[in-house]
């Protein structure tokens, strides 16, 4: 399988009418083959089942460098696997060789659940995520929460799991003057999860910093807030 070759069934799948209603949507100029989410499903999963691990990191690889919409959420998926074996340090690389080139959410998101993947089964790759946060590109900073939001979903967290949560959080709170929209929307997302499972954490940074968030953040964030 060559990225050509995947492309080329993609594109059989798509519908101008909804490419066009995509680009319109996504607001990036790139190409837009107009395939829905659970058709590159189905595509990813017969990719992965005939390819070795090898030839799905070359396949994810060809398909970023192709900059179609399809194609790059087609690579994020390649990669998105709870177990990777052998789970070295290949797959997490080409994660991260991807961050700077994000430009848009919906891309970005999908490969932010690949590294979620990745993070969760070797959270020693947090050091990395740790370097994004004081990035210029505002993709990067944000993918740092994005990434880590696994962290904010356990009902019985391990010390070294509430460890990271307040790793994260601290993150969080050099991000709370950077009023750009998806950075608020970030630090409220991870808010608002980890407010199901941990009110205590998210009431204790909201008091120390809603003051400077922007008001629809600070309400996205204690939307789930019990009592």
């Amino acid at each position: 399988m060559t990225p050509k070759t995947a492309i080329a069934q993609l594109r059989t799948l798509g519908d101008a009418e909804k490419a066009a209603e995509m680009h319109r949507y996504h607001k990036i100029d790139r190409p837009y083959l107009g395939v829905a989410n659970p058709v590159i499903d189905a595509q990813v999963k017969e990719w992965r089942a005939a390819v070795d691990l090898d030839e799905r990191l070359a396949l994810a690889k060809g398909l970023w460098k192709g900059n179609t919409h399809e194609g790059r959420v087609a690579a994020a998926k390649l990669l998105t696997q709870a177990r990777i074996r052998p789970d070295d340090a290949d797959a997490w690389e080409l994660i991260v060789s991807w961050v700077p080139d994000f430009d848009a959410w919906a891309v970005a998101d999908h490969v932010s659940i690949a590294g979620q993947k990745r993070l969760v089964a070797d959270p020693s790759r947090l050091d990395t995520v740790e370097t994004w946060i004081t990035s210029d590109h505002m993709w990067t900073r944000r993918a740092a929460l994005v990434m880590t939001l696994p962290w904010t979903k356990q009902n019985n967290p391990k010390p070294d799991d509430l460890a990271i949560r307040d790793r994260v959080l601290g993150w969080a709170a050099t991000y709370v003057t950077d009023h750009d929209w998806f950075i608020q929307k970030a630090i409220a997302w991870w808010l608002r999860e980890l407010s199901k499972h941990d009110p205590d954490r998210v009431r204790g940074f909201l008091a120390q910093h809603a003051d400077v968030m922007k008001p629809f953040a600070v309400k996205e964030a204690g939307r789930k807030l019990p009592g």
